[in-house]
């Protein structure tokens, strides 16, 4: 018997996308470390994937985020 019981966060009208079964499900089905979400709608979650292929793009290409290139120059003696 356990004494300690991992209990899965979320509740139930939450939508989430599990990573490890590539499911959406509502409420607290899998463990929060495998899970993307909550969002709003089974929509929003179905589209989870995407959303942060999106959003990786973006910062990718933030300029705020860029470092310029620093010129090479042959330092060795």
């Amino acid at each position: 018997m356990a004494l300690f019981k991992r209990r899965k966060t979320g509740r139930p009208g939450e939508w989430f996308y599990c990573l490890e079964h590539r499911k959406v499900e509502e409420g607290p089905e899998c463990p929060a470390k495998d899970r993307m979400g909550p969002y709003a709608s089974r929509a929003d979650a179905e589209r989870a994937m995407e959303t942060a292929r999106e959003r990786n793009a973006e910062w990718e290409n933030d300029p705020r985020w860029s470092e310029p290139s620093a010129p090479r120059g042959d330092d060795t003696p």
